[in-house]
This record gives C-alpha cells, sequence and structure tokens, in this order.
C-alpha cells in the first residue's frame, strides 16, 4: 500500500500534464486558423522601421479588391479555321494559261484564281452550238408539219414524228447548257456563246468565298487534273482563326464548350485575343495524357499567323474577388514561406505571412494574411527583407 499510492500520485501529475499540453496544442491551432480570418498582430521581431533615406527606394499602396476567374491554362498553336478553309481545283483537266493571283492576296467570292486551256470544255461548247442548230431545224420542220396539217398535205404520223423530233432536240440541248454549267459558265456567258458562235476553250476557276490566298503551288503552263494533290491554289477566311491547345486531362471536368478563352502569342506580346471553346477532343493523348481543345477566334486585323505557339488561359468558373498586390509587394523568405510588409505610416513596416492564389491582370491573389485596403510595400519588399534579417542578427 506505500508503493502504490507515490505511483498513482504520479499517474495523475502526468495526466495532468498531458491534459495542459493538449490544451497548449488546441490553443496554438485555434490562433493559427484565426490568422485566415484576420491578420496576425506584428511583433517586434517582425518589424522594420526606415530611415528617412531609406523610404525613397520603398513603394507603397493598399491591396485591392481584384476579381479572380479560376482558370485552366496551356500551351498550343494557331491554325487555319478548316471550317473555312477550301483548296481549289480545276473541275477538268487542262494546262493552266494564267494565274493572276498571289500568296497574300485578298479575293472576293466568283473572282477569278486561274485559267485553264480546256479540251473538254471546247468540246462542251462546240456540243452546245450543234445542240441549238438541231433544235432550231426541228422547230422550224415542226411549224412546217404543222401548217400543211391544216390542207391534209401531211400524214398526222409525220406531224407527230416532228413533235418527237423537236422533244427531242430541246433535250439534248438543255442536257448541253446544263454542262456548261458545271464548266462554272453563267447564263449570261453561254447566251453570249450561242450569239456569237464563238468556241473559247479557256475555263474560269473562281473563287468559292471571300477570303486571303493561303497557297499557290500551280504555275503557268502546268498540267492540271481534278483532285490531284497539291490543289492550285487555296483560298481561307483568316478573319476566323483556330486556336488549338493540349489540356491536361485533370482539366477537363472543368471544360465545356462555349466557355471563353484569352490567348496571347510571343510575337505580339501586348495583345490579348478573345474566343470560345468550339469543340473538345474525344480522345485523351496516351504519351501525354492531355486533350485537344480548339477555340474559334476573330482577327480582323490579320495580326495572327497560323503555326503562331499561344498560351491559352481558359475561364472555367465564375470570379471570385480576393485581395490582391502587385508582384514586387511578394517575397519568398529562406524558409519558403511568402511574405508582405504592411504599413500604417509609411515608416514602421510590419512582415506578415500570407499565402497567394492566382496571378491574373498584372496581380497576386492573397488568399490569407492580408485584407483588402492595407497598405503595402509594393516596391522594394525585398529590401525590407533585407533589413529585418540584418536586424535580427
Amino acid at each position: 500500500m506505500k508503493l502504490s499510492y507515490p505511483k498513482r500520485t504520479l499517474g495523475l501529475v502526468l495526466g495532468g500534464a498531458v491534459l495542459a499540453a493538449c490544451a497548449a496544442i488546441a490553443t496554438i491551432r485555434y490562433s493559427r486558423a484565426d490568422e485566415t480570418v484576420a491578420p496576425k498582430p506584428a511583433t517586434a521581431a517582425d518589424t522594420v522601421t526606415l530611415t528617412e533615406r531609406q523610404r525613397h527606394y520603398v513603394t507603397i499602396g493598399a491591396a485591392v479588391a481584384h476579381s479572380f476567374a479560376p482558370q485552366s491554362e496551356a500551351v498550343g498553336y494557331v491554325d487555319f479555321d478548316q471550317d473555312h478553309n477550301v483548296q481549289v481545283f480545276s473541275p477538268w483537266a487542262g494546262r493552266i494559261r494564267e494565274i493572276p493571283v498571289k500568296a497574300g492576296d485578298r479575293v472576293r467570292r466568283g473572282q477569278t484564281l486561274f485559267t485553264v486551256d480546256s479540251p473538254d470544255l471546247a468540246e462542251a461548247e462546240a456540243n452546245l452550238l450543234a445542240t441549238a442548230g438541231q433544235l432550231r431545224q426541228t422547230q422550224a420542220a415542226v411549224e412546217r408539219a404543222r401548217g400543211m396539217l391544216g390542207t391534209q398535205a401531211v400524214a398526222q404520223k409525220d406531224f407527230e414524228q416532228a413533235q418527237s423530233d423537236e422533244q427531242g432536240a430541246e433535250a439534248n440541248h438543255r442536257a448541253a447548257r446544263e454542262s456548261l454549267v458545271l464548266f462554272g459558265k453563267t447564263k449570261r456567258e453561254i447566251d453570249a456563246l450561242l450569239a456569237s458562235h464563238h468556241v473559247d476553250s479557256v475555263l474560269r476557276v473562281v473563287s468559292p468565298m471571300n477570303g486571303t490566298i493561303t497557297s499557290r503551288s500551280a504555275a503557268e503552263g502546268q498540267y492540271v487534273q481534278p483532285g490531284n494533290a497539291p490543289a492550285p491554289v487555296s483560298v481561307s477566311d483568316t478573319d476566323s482563326l483556330w486556336l488549338v491547345a493540349n489540356v491536361p486531362e485533370t482539366d477537363l471536368p472543368r471544360l465545356a464548350a462555349g466557355q471563353a478563352i484569352i490567348a496571347s502569342v510571343a510575337a505580339i506580346p501586348d495583345r490579348r485575343f478573345e474566343g470560345s471553346i468550339s469543340n473538345i477532343g474525344a480522345t485523351v493523348d496516351p504519351a501525354t495524357h492531355t486533350v485537344p481543345v480548339r477555340a474559334v477566334v476573330r482577327d480582323t486585323t490579320h495580326l495572327l499567323r497560323p503555326q503562331m505557339l499561344a498560351s491559352f488561359r481558359i475561364r472555367t468558373g465564375a470570379p471570385l474577388r480576393a485581395p490582391a498586390v502587385p508582384p514586387g509587394a511578394i517575397v519568398r523568405e529562406g524558409d519558403g514561406t511568402l511574405t508582405v510588409f504592411a504599413t500604417d505610416d509609411g515608416r514602421n513596416f510590419h512582415r506578415r505571412v500570407v499565402h497567394t492564389g492566382l496571378e491574373q491582370d498584372g496581380v497576386i491573389q492573397v488568399l490569407d494574411g492580408l485584407l483588402a485596403g492595407e497598405t503595402v510595400a509594393t516596391n522594394g519588399a525585398l529590401l525590407l527583407s533585407n533589413a529585418l534579417a540584418l536586424q535580427s542578427r
């Protein structure tokens, strides 16, 4: 009994010490959690006072409330809008006679891109003239037979045969006109051919759209055939371009068609191009685990060029407001923590540990440790950190 009492007493003492330690730890955790609500009061060890001369090297400003939009960042490239990019071939075989356009020219719908000497066109025009002659001949025969039928000078069956011949000639003539339409001839050009009886073997190949000549691979005298690559001329609507980015598969759940994107290119660093997502790839690249995401952007000033490298920011949510400071206000300390230096009078600066988030529009989001409206060193914060380090030695 004499030995058990001291052990019990010792147990009670140790138990009380453990409870006290737990209470102290809880108090410390509570105080750290409270830092996200209000900044921790500065201590003398975290305060540096500048002289009048030193103050000239430090710029101060207020932390502002800024809207930060959640976003996904990726790298990609500029490409032609393949929905508005046409490779123009000659519809018939022949030799190119003339190419009045060159790469980079702006063209209109219906404008001549190149002309071709086409034997097939000459044959089709000659057939049109021949069918036109046959049609006139059968029409005259029907008129004569109709007049003779009234005087019984011709049999009924001969009149009906003349009408049948006229119908056949009319069908052949209509087919001959349609064949010239396939060559790109207009109604006015066909009527002019019938009036002049002049066969012209020159085939005009025209632009199917308004746009820019993006390539010209053909030359005068070159023999071309329908569909033989490369196309003599390519036309693209360069007012509309594709921006293609390879986005990490982890960002895929936050992406949707119609989301806004902002892109920038190294060649034009001071310009931002806005667009929206038009297509999200159906498969993931097994090597890079990325998904191709395509956006359409309008560029009526024609600053962008296909295959330019571009960086993308895809907005994936509604903007959130938070305190923001310029990058020069943030100091990375030796232990890896991020700090700012707050001040009330522009002379005494107090170091604050902060946690940062997004960087957008030239400012950095502060998640905790600083409130909007507080004054901080926006430039020269590193000087303050060095002065504080010297002060603590």
